[in-house]
């Protein structure tokens, strides 16, 4: 759920974040709208990875959630994702130098304003 409050992300970027781990239970019929979507753009929009790991399955005779855990990178790329149901394990490499080149090139950080 905090996903969808940008502040959070702005905040953790602030203090020196280059990557943010994310555990969620989004439900399926949100998780299938709006998952992917609000993950690439906390991640492209604070220039940051963002390692999501989402809960799949059904959790109850009522309750069905997304999972879909994913890594994404400060570009929006999708690195690694678990496209089914149930148990599963995503990894992929965070590359620093690559983040520090992208955040030097594109000084989106610096170009803030209100």
């Amino acid at each position: 759920y905090d996903l969808r409050f940008p502040e959070l992300f702005r905040a953790l970027r602030d203090k020196g974040a280059d990557w943010v781990c994310l555990p969620s239970a989004f439900t399926w019929k949100t998780g299938n709208a709006h998952w992917h979507a609000l993950i690439r753009a906390r991640a492209i929009e604070n220039q940051l990875y963002v390692v999501a790991a989402g809960q799949g399955g059904h959790n109850s005779s009522q309750r069905r959630t997304y999972g879909h855990s994913l890594i994404c990178d400060p570009w929006g790329s999708v690195l690694a994702e678990v496209n089914e149901d149930g148990p599963g394990m995503v990894t992929a490499a965070l590359d620093k130098h690559w983040l520090d080149q992208l955040r030097q090139q594109m000084p989106v950080w610096s170009h803030r304003r209100l």
